[in-house]
């Protein structure tokens, strides 16, 4: 944000911050959100070079909606699933740990 907007807006009573600072989330929170968001961009790369979104459900036993949140960062989604999915698409473990390092 520029610096005299940013100016204009505190001059006027507004707080300017992050989205974390409004959650008020810990460190540990904005790191597993993080988490979470690359392991879903991730499913949705890896998917759509190899199977639909209803194929993918089937074959680890979940719906097509379900995917679709997993794939759009719903925060419903567990990690679990992701992590199932991402499998189901062929990848390793090694490459899940690899998405993980790569976070924050």
């Amino acid at each position: 944000m520029e610096q005299t907007k940013k100016e204009i807006l505190e001059s006027k009573g507004w707080k300017i911050g992050t989205v974390s600072e409004f959650l008020e989330l810990t460190f540990e929170e904005i790191i597993l959100v993080e988490i979470k968001l690359a392991l879903s961009k991730n499913l949705k790369d890896q998917r759509q070079k190899i199977m639909t979104q209803s194929e993918l459900a089937t074959k680890i036993g979940s719906s097509q909606p379900r995917i679709a949140k997993a794939e759009n960062g719903d925060p419903s989604v567990s990690l679990e699933l992701l992590i199932r999915a991402i499998l189901a698409t062929g990848a390793t473990p090694q490459d899940i740990g690899k998405i993980i390092a790569g976070v924050g």
